[in-house]
């Protein structure tokens, strides 16, 4: 018999294998973040946290949800639910706390980074039958809501506010500088597997400044375990192994990585990396 902590983590395992498999349309991007989450706390079910989702959807569905027509109808009634009624936040005091971007502590704490928070605003609008997905804004996460007369891009971080063009503008200027400009780029939505991969990348960005090497490395394959052709995680747990000193493993993800490479200059930077790592060997 096995222990509830493998039982968990199996089980997350199999969810991560299945999105890895699936289609982007086909993932359930909040139970590949609960998935995620529970690799870190195994010893804990996730029985409880599904029930949550289940129940904030329920309550923007009570809320009049499937029946509103109007965007800013719909973001009003997501506002309140997640962050009135259910008093979620950005954690604005401990920002780099890693517990921001576990989906199962955030639910815990009521409060998390833009993205996770995010990913629970899309959970419950999607329950209803909303089009709402990830924006593709650098740093900060947002996301954008559609409905059939409007557009509008909502800030997880600010309890759901909606942001205006001169909003984001200042917004993407305290970030990127004052020479920054919005681009159509910025307005695009993104992938729930890019969601996810930008969930584990504040985890593993975090790491990497803490020094905790090993700890960053084993997020990267982590995220190669749900997004196995994203070439560049191949490249990067390579390289991660190679400054542990594990150059026969930095070898064989360098080679997965130079495989799955597309461009010209991408398969000549992998083999560069595999001749240097040959004469590190010999």
């Amino acid at each position: 018999m096995t222990s509830p902590e493998a039982d968990t983590r199996a089980e997350a395992e199999a969810i991560l294998a299945r999105i890895a498999a699936s289609s982007d349309a086909d993932i359930d991007l909040a139970e590949g973040a609960l998935a995620l989450a529970a690799l870190d706390r195994p010893q804990v079910s996730l029985a409880r946290y599904r029930a949550h989702l289940a129940e904030l959807a329920e309550e923007v569905a009570t809320e009049g949800g499937r029946d509103l027509e109007e965007g800013s109808e719909r973001a009003a009634v997501l506002a309140h639910v997640v962050f009135g009624r259910y008093g979620y936040e950005g954690d604005r005091l401990s920002y780099d706390d890693l517990q921001n971007a576990n989906l199962m502590r955030v639910i815990d704490r009521r409060k998390g980074l833009p993205v996770a928070l995010g990913i629970l605003m899309i959970h419950a609008a999607r329950a209803q039958g909303w089009t709402m997905s990830g924006l593709n804004f650098p740093a900060h996460f947002l996301v954008r809501l559609d409905s059939r007369d409007e557009r509008l891009i909502l800030d997880p971080f600010s309890g759901g506010a909606v942001l205006n063009t001169a909003e984001l503008r200042e917004l993407l200027k305290g970030i990127a500088g004052d020479g920054a400009e919005l681009q159509p780029a910025h307005y695009e939505p993104v992938g729930n597997r890019a969601v996810l991969l930008r969930l584990e990348n504040n985890v593993k960005t975090r790491l990497v400044r803490e020094q905790k090497l090993e700890m960053a490395k084993g997020i990267v394959m982590r995220m190669l375990s749900f997004a196995p052709e994203e070439a560049v995680l191949w490249r990067e747990a390579g390289l991660m192994e190679a400054q542990l000193g594990n150059l026969k493993r930095a070898t064989m993800l360098i080679e997965a990585y130079r495989q799955k490479c597309t461009g010209e200059a991408q398969r000549r930077q992998a083999a560069m990396l595999l001749q240097e790592l040959a004469q590190r060997l010999h």
